[in-house]
């Protein structure tokens, strides 16, 4: 036994019955991998790599219960390598040393390759990672990363760049079914049990394309049912209770659905909207959080092209604030339809993206002494003030006054589109401009006279 207690010499140690299906059931070569047919297909990067003894340091990424242990122990297995396991969890920066020093003199005494293998290695911070490097770079050890998350964002670039990456997919149904049913049938590592096509299938669905979880729940109805009676869709309801969608608050998933809801909703689809605000709500996202998202929807990207919007989005969070769930979900299901149907419009959003750009690249200007404010007699002396044309006196309220700074004179930030009420706006800037214009040649023609 090594320092974290495998067989240094296997890929696998004794797995007894004991142990959970998941264990037992596990691949014993290749061949028996389900899925990931686009990695391990004949032809495909890493079966050639594989076959050809040639894999070099490696991260596997991709949802739960995808395969990346199994893949990262066949590949120890295949290439007759020595297979290293710990967890970024559980160890720190002193285990993560001596386990390299190890596997660095182990491969010096015997010549066998050292596969280390990093469960959940974006859990690792940068020093940790940072301690892998030489013993990557020298060949010392063949480093097996596996991750949920986007390794651009988790793995430091330095050992990004020495590692290639290989994304998993979440199973297919019919690989999940031909995996159940061979757990099902196996009379040496599954559960020898029956099972009809419903209870396959309700399974292949609870499990959303994880294999762990699909075997746990097998596993588990198998040790609920008596073993003479076949195992029923029924009792897999029985057993399961609740779905477990896949879902991590703080992770990849969690944005790309909050990206998918902001963009179906700004595409104008209530359907898909509807689907992807259920989607967070079921997996457990705090649903005060998706009614922020909501209002932040509404300034965005339906603006003033309907000025409820923002009435709306901000009724639907107060309304579940007050009521909680299940019925304050449907308030913000009523606030993704709106939103999902409203004119849209990013003009607001675009100008004042602008007006922070154009005030970075002017600095300071000086604001025109006639919108100054003139408290003292000394500011009345220096002219603040003097010019400034009082809007109301004036017909329609509009004035000659110029308002920008002189740098800056006739910008224009924001230009509203001609759906909703922003049409309306569209028509007062209009109105506004040309009648501004006429004012403005009206006071130049003053000046010139006197």
């Amino acid at each position: 036994m090594d320092l974290f207690g495998d067989h240094p010499d296997q890929a696998d140690p004794e797995i007894g019955r004991d142990a959970p299906l998941g264990e037992r059931i596990r691949p014993q070569n290749l061949d028996e991998v389900v899925g990931q047919k686009h990695l391990l297909a004949p032809g495909q990067p890493l079966r050639v790599a594989i076959d050809a003894d040639r894999v070099g340091s490696i991260v596997f990424w991709g949802p739960p219960g995808t395969g990346k242990t199994t893949l990262a122990r066949l590949i120890a297995r295949s290439t007759k390598g020595r297979f290293v396991p710990f967890s970024a969890v559980t160890s720190g920066i002193k285990e993560v040393k001596e386990v390299l020093s190890n596997s660095a003199k182990h491969r010096t005494l015997t010549g066998q390759r050292t596969y280390v293998f990093i469960d959940e290695i974006h859990r690792f911070n940068k020093a940790q990672q940072d301690a892998f490097l030489p013993f990557v770079e020298s060949g010392e050890i063949r480093l097996i990363g596996a991750t949920t998350e986007n390794p651009s964002f988790e793995i430091n670039g330095a050992l990004l760049s020495r590692v290639r990456v290989y994304t998993l997919n979440r199973l297919e149904s019919d690989e999940l079914r031909q995996l159940i049913q061979r757990a099902a049938t196996d009379t040496e590592r599954g559960v020898a049990r029956d099972l009809d096509d419903n209870a396959v299938s309700a399974v292949v669905a609870a499990a959303d394309g994880d294999a762990r979880r699909a075997l746990t729940l097998l596993e588990a109805a198998a040790n609920h049912v008596d073993a003479e009676h076949p195992i029923s869709a029924e009792d897999i309801a029985t057993v399961h209770q609740q779905g477990h969608l896949l879902y991590d608050k703080a992770g990849e998933e969690h944005f790309n659905l909050i990206s998918a809801l902001h963009k179906t909703m700004r595409g104008g689809d209530p359907d898909a909207a509807l689907y992807y605000l259920a989607r967070m709500l079921a997996a457990g996202e705090d649903p005060l959080w998706v009614a922020r998202r909501l209002i932040r929807h509404a300034i965005e990207d339906v603006g003033l092209a309907d000025t409820n919007a923002l009435t709306v989005a901000r009724n639907a969070r107060e309304t579940y604030h007050l009521l909680g769930s299940p019925e304050g979900e449907l308030a913000l299901a009523a606030a993704v339809v709106y939103l999902a149907t409203a004119p849209k419009s990013n003009a607001t959003y675009t100008a004042w993206k602008a007006a922070v750009v154009r005030v970075r690249e002017t600095g300071s200007l000086p604001v025109p002494l006639g919108l100054r404010n003139a408290p003292t007699g000394l500011m009345k002396g220096l002219g603040y003030g003097a010019d400034y044309e009082y809007a109301h006196d004036a017909t329609d309220a509009i004035t000659a006054q110029e308002y920008f700074p002189d740098k800056l004179h006739g910008t224009r930030l924001y230009h509203p589109t001609d759906r909703g009420a922003e049409r309306e706006i569209s028509e007062y800037l209009k109105h506004y401009r040309e009648l501004r214009s006429r004012r403005m040649a009206e006071s130049r023609e003053k000046s010139n006279e006197h």
